[in-house]
């Protein structure tokens, strides 16, 4: 007989969103320190900005924003696109960030014991 067993809680879904919204939110003050609570330690990042390749650590992101500084007029969609136990990923639609432009990025996370961390982040830069 086929198990119907439910794997993850919601409160799964509202702990990755929440990781997802506090990157969000960090951008929006211009905070690297708040962007950095939603990443593990040793995330990586690819994409390309303004048709150019990105890749490597998520330290590049922080200094982005270290340089760029507030985004108050970003707008932004996060939806979990799936979910597992200990693996997510989560696409984020974001519009004017803090140089003006619009985004999409794919979030890749992991859960451990100490809580849900985006560990690789993918994204596209649409030209302005």
């Amino acid at each position: 007989m086929t198990r119907n067993i439910k794997t993850v809680s919601t409160a799964d879904f509202d702990a990755v969103v929440a990781v997802a919204q506090t990157y969000v939110d960090g951008l929006r003050v211009g905070s690297a320190k708040d962007v950095a609570g939603s990443f593990h330690e040793d995330a990586v990042m690819y994409g390309f900005t303004n048709g150019s390749p990105m890749a490597g650590t998520i330290r590049n992101l922080y200094e982005f924003v270290e340089k760029n500084g507030k985004a108050p007029d970003i707008k932004t969609r996060i939806d979990v696109l799936a979910i597992t136990p200990t693996t997510a990923v989560v696409r984020v639609d974001m519009e004017k960030d803090a140089i003006g432009a619009d985004y999409t990025d794919f979030h890749t996370l992991l859960k451990d014991a100490g809580g849900w961390k985006i560990v690789a982040k993918v994204y596209h830069q649409y030209e302005g």
